[in-house]
This record gives C-alpha cells, sequence and structure tokens, in this order.
C-alpha cells in the first residue's frame, strides 16, 4: 500500500520544524536548528501485527547529537497525526537497539504520547521483550480507538509479545 501523507497538512499546523519528502516512499525528512537531519517513516509491517500495520521509523541521519528538544516532538507528532488522519492503521514502534538507549528512546516516545493534544482519541500500548542475547527491546503499538479491529490487534499484539518472551527449550 503506498502511502501518502499531506504535507501542506503537516507544514500549516504546530509544525515547528519545515517537513519535505525524501526519495523513499512513506518517509519525510525535517532538519532541526542544531543541524540533526531526521527521517521519520511509515513501512508496511507483518511481522508483529498481521492486521494492516505499518512501523514507525525514526531516525538520526547524521548522528548528531539530539539534546531533547519540543520542536522535534512537536514535529514528529504532525507527522504521526497526518498518518493517523489519512488512515486507520496501527502503527508499531519499535526502539532501535545498536547504541543500548532503547529504554531511554520508549520513555521519550511515552513521554510525547502523554503530550500529545488528541491522545484521548487513540490506544497506546508499550511492552518489552528481552531477546536471546539478552538485549531489552521496546515495542509500542498505537491505534484509534475506531479501528473497528481494536480488541482483535490488541490480543494479537499481547500474544505475540508473550510468546517472543518465551525462552527457547
Amino acid at each position: 500500500m503506498i502511502l501518502h501523507l499531506s504535507l501542506e497538512r503537516i507544514n500549516s499546523g504546530e509544525t515547528p520544524y519545515q517537513v519535505e519528502p525524501t526519495e523513499q516512499n512513506g518517509f519525510y525528512q525535517f532538519f532541526t536548528d542544531g543541524g540533526v537531519h531526521y527521517s521519520v517513516g511509515f513501512m508496511e509491517d507483518d511481522v508483529l501485527l498481521s492486521k494492516n500495520s505499518y512501523q514507525l521509523i525514526i531516525a538520526n541521519i547524521n548522528n548528531h547529537k539530539s539534546p531533547r528538544n519540543r520542536k522535534v516532538r512537536d514535529t514528529i507528532v504532525s507527522i504521526v497525526d497526518e498518518f493517523f488522519r489519512c488512515n486507520n492503521s496501527t502503527l508499531l514502534y519499535i526502539c532501535e537497539t545498536g547504541d543500548n538507549k532503547q529504554r531511554m528512546r520508549s520513555r521519550l516516545f511515552e513521554y510525547w504520547f502523554s503530550t500529545y493534544n488528541r491522545k484521548a482519541l487513540f490506544t497506546m500500548i508499550s511492552s518489552s521483550i528481552v531477546d536471546a542475547e539478552g538485549v531489552v527491546n521496546f515495542a509500542t503499538i498505537i491505534l484509534r480507538n475506531d479501528n473497528p479491529e481494536l480488541s482483535e490487534i490488541i490480543v494479537e499484539f499481547t500474544e505475540s509479545i508473550q510468546l517472543l518472551s518465551q525462552k527457547p527449550e
């Protein structure tokens, strides 16, 4: 499924940074005042959830230090808000683990959502899974409360997390 978000809507609201498309379908980018280049994108996902879901990808492209920045939060929230205006899919966010900062990323993402002015329209569930190497992975799903498959998706996510959390015999 090709995902098209309205850049006009994203950039006309309370988005502090100018968002523009990238060459990759479903991905957008912006630059902070401090020169950090962010990419925010949506990839179809069928690994953790079987029903119409996308994985949210947030990447610091140039790996510049990125202090906690309200403008970054507001820009990413505007992009995610537009995603949900355009469709009723499930959004899955899995924190990157390469630098061992996944717990901090998970807390930051949950904080961002807690400040979102339309959060009452959504269900958000977060969980953690320890993989075979002992690395803690954090996963969060967000879906609109009017999603007709809300209950089934929550059950599937919960069961998937439980299954992935079991130690192989």
